[in-house]
């Protein structure tokens, strides 16, 4: 049986980030992560101070090189598939046959994105076609867009991305879930709005050159923002009975704590943030906030 203080689930940038400081604090630390990072499709990581255009593997290859400097923080490549316990006393098994006890648990499992629906988007995904315009919206700067997005979404979206492109096209792949003046805003602008479904993405080597629509309609572009569909990375914290919020993600308090004693999230896993550099910083304040919970623990047990 292998024991440590604290476990965190996910080795993206949270994860990472909290296992530094865990390892700086002098805890038994394991960081298991599946070896799957959802960023994997994008070429260049942006907004990272210091590491601004950096690729995500070399990113994660650097910040695992630096934690193998902490002889108290182990990495596995594994997946765990049960947690069972209360804080203090966690169960953990992975798929590999592991078996972990931890005193507490950091989920950094970040998002899943669900599979895309629309033919060839896969093929441009993180080439030239992106979700968040702070990442990649300065490569794409005075380009012609098109925005794959409806309703409520959308009317938060446009407004972003005007600050990047004037130049910007929008598709709702169906019924466009906007009111009247939401339309005549949109019309105002003069962001032409198509709501005929997308029948592919028209690309080469991972770039787009048309959006074509099944009436016919081929919209040129050099690149697409998109709003996609996201799930948690694991399940696990419903499973011990974490809270959501109302955006999907776990609901935790200034602490990274969620409502279950001893379960903290960092990261895209209790954010709607989505960048690596959010990721990090919740991770950092997720690792000093269990380490501080650690040593209350210990100094009041000694006390006795």
């Amino acid at each position: 049986m292998n024991t440590a203080d604290i476990v965190i689930i996910g080795g993206g940038p949270a994860g990472l980030n909290a296992g530094l400081m865990l390892g700086r604090a002098r805890k038994q630390t394991i960081v298991i992560d599946e070896g799957r990072p959802r960023n994997a499709v994008t070429r260049e990581a942006h907004g990272f101070l210091t590491r601004d255009g950096i690729s995500p593997g070399e990113f994660r290859r650097i910040a695992q090189e630096q934690l193998r400097v902490y002889p108290s923080v182990t990495q596995l490549e594994d997946t765990v598939v049960s947690v069972t316990g209360e804080d203090g006393a966690f169960l953990l098994e992975t798929a590999s046959g592991m078996s972990i006890t931890s005193k507490k648990l950091l989920f950094a499992a970040g998002m899943k994105d669900r599979k895309l629906d629309v033919q060839g988007l896969s093929e441009v995904y993180g080439k030239s076609a992106f979700v968040c315009p702070y990442c990649d919206g300065w490569e794409l700067r005075d380009q012609p867009l098109v925005v794959i997005s409806k309703g409520a979404v959308l009317m938060h979206f446009a407004p972003l991305l005007s600050g990047w492109t004037k130049h910007i096209t929008v598709c709702t792949n169906g019924p466009d879930e906007l009111s009247e003046a939401e339309r005549a805003e949109l019309r105002a602008h003069q962001l032409p709005l198509f709501d005929a479904p997308i029948r592919e993405i028209s690309s080469h080597e991972g770039m787009v050159d048309h959006v074509v629509l099944t009436d016919g309609t081929a919209i040129p572009c050099k690149g697409i923002f998109f709003r996609p569909e996201l799930v948690l990375g694991t399940e696990l914290p419903l499973s011990l009975g974490c809270e959501l919020s109302d955006t999907g993600v776990i609901a935790v308090d200034q602490f990274a704590e969620s409502n279950v004693p001893g379960v903290y999230a960092a990261g895209d896993t209790a954010s709607m943030m989505h960048q690596s550099i959010a990721a990090a910083a919740s991770g950092a304040l997720a690792g000093a906030a269990i380490n501080g919970r650690l040593n209350q623990e210990a100094w009041q047990n000694n006390s006795r």
